[in-house]
């Protein structure tokens, strides 16, 4: 029924129903077990530290070694790269004596409980190899190396002033967790990959 003015009026009697608001049931107990099932394929991927352990430590040499080598070039002085049991350090001579040791990157290295064990010391860039990874030297020229004030990777016997060269280059290899995961140093330009 219009009133005079075109707008409806409402018969006595009659409602307009309104549309409740909100979840039924069913929509929660669908919610509670997708949620479940996510939650229980989380917690198993997460409880298996190792892959990310690895991925991470790879991660972390690889900036070591590519903060090496910058560092040279900064301060025009050779940076050596000292692979020793569980462990990867950077010092400015071969023996890593306590005053040779390359400052950490901001101050300190990353203090994890591993490095605290095979370093000794949180000021200078040393990482220890966590217990779960292991790490193998690859390559032509396996074991410690130094790159030179130009960023050049020369091997530890070498003879850096006179600028010949005998690194023909490096793969570290971390493994763990089934996976291994390689960082390569070229042997012409010490390009860390």
């Amino acid at each position: 029924m219009l009133h005079r003015t075109g707008q409806a009026v409402l018969r006595p009697g009659l409602f307009f129903l309104r549309r409740q608001r909100g979840f039924t049931m069913v929509e929660l107990v669908v919610v509670i077990v997708l949620v479940g099932i996510l939650g229980a394929v989380a917690t198993a991927r997460y409880a298996d530290r190792g892959s990310f352990d690895a991925s991470a430590y790879a991660e972390q040499s690889r900036a070591m070694l590519r903060y090496g080598q910058k560092i040279a070039v900064a301060q025009r002085r050779p940076v050596f790269v000292v692979f020793s049991t569980g462990r990867i350090a950077l010092c400015f001579d071969l023996a890593c004596s306590v005053a040779g040791r390359v400052p950490g990157a901001g101050g300190a290295n990353s203090g994890s409980k591993a490095t605290v064990a095979s370093c000794a010391a949180v000021n200078w860039y040393c990482e220890g190899t966590p217990d779960t990874l292991a790490y193998t030297l690859q390559g032509a020229s396996p074991g410690s190396f130094a790159f030179d004030g130009l960023g050049v990777p020369y091997a530890a016997g070498d003879a850096i002033a006179s600028g010949t060269s005998s690194f023909r280059g490096l793969v570290v290899r971390i493994s763990g967790d089934g996976a291994n995961r390689d960082i390569a140093v070229s042997a012409q330009t010490g390009h860390v990959l």
